[in-house]
């Protein structure tokens, strides 16, 4: 059963005030395994987990900055 457009909202709002400072912590700590001598490395680190996030929560962002639907109430 696919998500309403107000719950896909409501779901949003938790992943970026919720999830996405846990994702923050765990990148800053993953990045700290990296050498800081290799300034190339770290970039592309914080690069890449800057991108995969998304990924999971593609589904559930999609949309949402556009008018609510119609048929919904």
């Amino acid at each position: 059963m696919a998500l309403s457009y107000k719950a896909r909202r409501r779901w949003a709002l938790v992943v970026l005030l919720v999830v996405m400072p846990i994702w923050i912590i765990i990148a800053v700590n993953l990045a700290d395994l990296v050498a800081r001598d290799n300034v190339l490395v770290e970039l592309i680190v914080f690069v890449v987990l800057g991108v995969v996030w998304i990924f999971p929560f593609k589904p559930l962002f999609k949309g949402i900055g556009q008018p609510p639907p119609e048929d919904e109430e």
